[in-house]
Parts: C-alpha cells; sequence; structure tokens
C-alpha cells in the first residue's frame, strides 16, 4: 500500500514492512470491514475490539480521566503547592504505566488478528491475486533441492490453529515442504498462511510452468511442446510432481556402485519419489469414459447375451425338474402294484435283481 510523504503510514503497510514479514500481503481494509470475514475471530483473540481498531487506524474513545484529573488539579491549586505537585506527579506516572502495558497487549492481539484475518484473505480471490504476484516475483524463495531446479517455492502452514508451528515452504515440484533458510522467518506462524493456500494456489492457476529452473524463470524464456499441453484431470501434465521421477532420485554409490536397497545404508524410501514415467495413466477420468463410454454397446451386447444364456438355463432346469416328477409318478405306481421297487415281473414271474 502506497502513502504520500504526507499521509502516515497505516499499520497494516507498517506491518508487512518489518523484517521477517516479506510474506504477508497486505489485507485490503473492505475486506477487513466485512463481518462475514470475522466470524469465529471474536473467541481466539483478547482484546479484540481494540485490537481491530488498532488494525483499522481507528483512534480509540478518550475516557473522562484527563478531563478528572484536570478538575482535581484546580482544586489542589488552593493548598500546598509541592504537595499538589508531588501528587500530580505520581498520578501521571501511574497513568502511563497502565496505559503501556495496554498498547503492548493489544499489539500482539492485533499481530494475532491480522495473522487469522490474512489466512483467510489470501484464499479470496484478491488476496490469491497479490500473492501470486508476489509468487512471480520470488518473494517466498526457491526449493533447497538439487533436483527441483530453484522452483519457486509457497508459504504455507502445517496448521490452522496459532502457535502450533511456523510457516512453512511448499515446493509443487517435489511436493514437500522445507524450513526457511532465513532465521528471521522461524519466528512467523504458519497458521497465518494455513493449509489451503498452497493447494488452492495450485489449482487457481494451472498456466504456471513448474517444469522450468530458476534461470530459465528469470530470463523468461518460453518453451511449449506439445506434451507441455496435455491435461490430466485439470492440470498440466507438466506440472505434477516435475521434480520426480526417473533421474530426479539421488543414488547413492561407493566407488561407482550402486548400493543395493538390502544393505544397511540402502535407499529404502526412493519410491516416495517415484512416479510414473506416462503421466497419462494417471487420467482416471479419461480412464474410466473410454471403460464406461466407448465400450459401453458391447457391454450391453455381452449383458444381453448372459441374460439369453440365464432364461435358456431357466427353461431347460424347468424341463428337467418336469421329467423329475414324471419319472417319481410311475416310481410311485409301481411301488403300489408290487410293494418294492426291486420287485420285476418278467412274463408272469418274479425275479430279483
Amino acid at each position: 500500500m502506497s502513502t504520500s510523504s504526507g499521509t502516515p503510514e497505516s499499520w497494516i503497510s507498517s506491518f508487512c514492512s518489518l523484517l521477517g514479514h516479506e510474506y504477508f500481503a497486505e489485507v485490503s481494509e473492505e475486506f477487513i470491514e466485512d463481518d462475514f470475514n470475522l466470524t469465529g475471530l471474536q473467541t481466539q483473540v483478547a482484546m479484540y475490539k481494540e485490537a481491530l481498531e488498532m488494525i483499522l487506524d481507528v483512534e480509540p474513545e478518550e475516557d473522562d480521566d484527563e478531563e478528572d484529573e484536570d478538575e482535581e488539579d484546580e482544586e489542589d491549586a488552593s493548598g500546598d503547592v509541592q504537595d499538589g505537585m508531588a501528587g500530580r506527579a505520581h498520578g501521571e506516572r501511574r497513568h502511563h504505566s497502565r496505559v503501556a502495558s495496554d498498547l503492548s497487549v493489544i499489539e500482539s492481539s492485533a499481530e494475532m488478528l491480522y495473522g487469522l484475518i490474512h489466512q483467510r484473505f489470501i484464499c479470496s480471490r484478491a488476496g490469491i491475486q497479490q500473492m501470486s504476484e508476489k509468487y512471480e516475483l520470488g518473494h517466498f524463495g526457491v526449493c533447497p533441492r538439487y533436483n527441483c531446479n530453484q522452483t519457486r517455492t509457497l508459504p504455507v502452514g502445517l496448521s490452522d490453529i496459532p502457535g502450533e508451528d511456523t510457516v512453512k515452504l511448499f515446493c509443487p515440484s517435489c511436493l514437500d515442504v522445507y524450513v526457511p533458510p532465513n532465521s528471521r522467518f522461524q519466528t512467523v506462524d504458519g497458521a497465518f498462511f494455513g493449509r489451503t493456500f498452497g493447494a488452492l494456489f495450485l489449482l487457481t492457476f494451472p498456466e504456471y510452468d513448474l517444469s522450468r529452473s530458476g534461470a530459465e524463470t528469470a530470463a523468461q524464456l518460453t518453451r511449449t511442446t506439445t506434451d507441455d499441453l496435455v491435461m490430466i484431470n485439470g492440470m498440466y501434465a507438466r506440472n505434477i510432481a516435475p521434480g520426480l521421477g526417473r533421474d530426479k532420485i539421488y543414488e547413492p554409490k561407493i566407488y561407482g556402485f550402486r548400493v543395493s536397497e538390502l544393505a544397511r545404508s540402502g535407499p529404502r524410501m526412493q519410491w516416495l519419489r517415484d512416479k510414473p514415467d506416462d503421466m497419462t495413466i494417471l487420467d482416471e477420468a479419461r480412464w474410466f469414459a473410454y471403460e464406461h463410454g466407448e465400450h459401453g454397446a458391447d457391454s450391453e451386447d455381452d449383458d444381453e447375451d448372459e441374460n439369453m444364456n440365464v432364461n435358456s438355463n431357466n427353461r431347460g432346469s424347468r424341463h428337467a425338474a418336469r421329467r423329475r416328477l414324471a419319472g417319481h409318478a410311475a416310481l410311485r405306481q409301481r411301488r403300489q402294484q408290487n410293494r418294492s421297487p426291486m420287485n420285476v415281473d418278467a412274463n408272469g414271474a418274479e425275479s430279483e435283481l
């Protein structure tokens, strides 16, 4: 927020210009004045009203203490001059010490309140656009991993609750987080950026080429191929973990021989940085449409054939059941006539089977 030489700097601008606050975006006053954006923050910040007034540069309401002190001074003027001076000096020291302690509490509460508002602001349209400008200028630094080729990072938090962890840097190339290289950022609360911003930023700006090296980004070199324009689940294939996969994983070697995974010091966790060579197999939507869309007619024909086979089997089973019932009826009739199923009449004679 730029100010003229005659206008004093706002609290938001002075806060963002402090050493170690380079990651912060300047939240607009319109966003802060909207009560909907501040829902639930009253219970998380002490002296919420005073802190909000400090952020918005609103002058606090003056108390009647000064007027009462002036009246007391006029009444004491007729008495002893020395006693009056001593009493007034003691009252002024007590008043100023109380104000100084209140200002320190309000200042810390204002920083906490602004950080929580900032977490919500950078996820809005205006806030994420402002953070994209800082990202293009490289205000957030680059990934310290060698195989990421100095990919620009994003500030994120590992928790949305204040006081749990400090701010971290998320690399969209290797999909990992790192501690900021400068110690001045290690005092910034990670909740002021939250866990949502990093992933939401990549979904909002899919046109950023994360596969370019830091030198290409600084020189603003453009290289577009057919493979770079392939979309997978709404994202360009070139931006899906470009720092991972084959030839992007460190392999420890001893005298030129690769250390086996079965060795004591072998690399057993390399699969965490692996990815398929053909990224199109990750396009779940396309494969689902291919399996259920184009082959839908064939599957329907197969279902009809199966239904026909089932119906024919049912008809055959019903005929077989009828034949079995007819056989049972003939057997019962024979039992009634001969009283034994083993007796068979042959030319009027009884034979035994």
